[in-house]
């Protein structure tokens, strides 16, 4: 394979990336706050450096912990296409989601993601025909495959998926405590050096050190449903 192919490819693979991340991705996400709309009602998140604090540490204790774990999983079993595999951890990764919220944002943005790609065409049949057995999927059950379709690296997928999360949580912060531009791309900039740290633990980390204990983000979603004023979805 010559130098000007493998530049080829791996433009479109980048490309591809940026699609995945971007927040033009029809999935909704923009909808949903993860709990954080609570924090900020109960005060515990009102400026940059409580802003800061409560991201790094859902990314640091939660995401670097399960989520990213549980995505690079699925990935692998989407390579090997071991349906057993995929279905334990979509199964996994929704036994996780600890409120009814979250259990709900996944399985719509997974649902949105499926209809997307449905809609584009870009998977092979095998892959249509695994995916048609899996009933509600998690958004991470769907994004991973999307990842592998569209020829995205491994590690390149799980800092993609972590940076959408980032993004969309300042985006948040923004609109509700409220913060301003300037603030917001402070927090998305120093955040943004954690995450390849975050990459590489989650890589690393094996099956049974998997954990999403994180008692204020869990807190946060619950309090979220019985929140009287909400803006946005979890």
């Amino acid at each position: 394979m010559n130098t000007a192919t493998v530049t080829k490819m791996s433009s479109a693979s980048l490309s591809r990336l940026l699609q995945l991340a971007s927040p033009m991705l029809p999935v909704g996400a923009y909808s949903y706050s993860q709990g954080l709309e609570w924090a900020i009602e109960s005060g515990d998140v009102k400026d940059i450096d409580s802003s800061k604090q409560w991201i790094g540490d859902v990314l640091s204790i939660y995401f670097a912990n399960f989520e990213l774990p549980v995505l690079l999983r699925l990935y692998k079993a989407w390579q090997q296409m071991d349906g057993l595999q995929i279905q334990y951890w979509d199964e996994y990764y929704q036994a996780g989601r600890d409120s009814s919220e979250a259990l709900a944002e996944t399985r719509q943005m997974a649902y949105s993601l499926l209809r997307l790609q449905r809609d584009l065409a870009t998977w092979p049949p095998q892959i249509v025909l695994i995916s048609g057995t899996l009933q509600q999927p998690a958004f991470p059950t769907i994004y991973s495959v999307t990842a592998l379709c569209w020829e995205i690296s491994l590690s390149d997928m799980l800092h993609a998926y972590a940076w959408s999360f980032l993004e969309n949580q300042v985006s948040a912060i923004m609109k509700a405590v409220p913060l301003g531009q300037v603030a917001g791309q402070r927090i998305l900039s120093e955040l943004a050096m954690t995450l390849p740290t975050l990459v590489e633990k989650a890589m690393q980390l094996p099956d049974d050190e998997l954990q999403n204990f994180c008692p204020a983000l869990s807190i946060a979603a619950c309090r979220h449903e019985t929140q009287y004023s909400r803006l946005f979805r979890s």
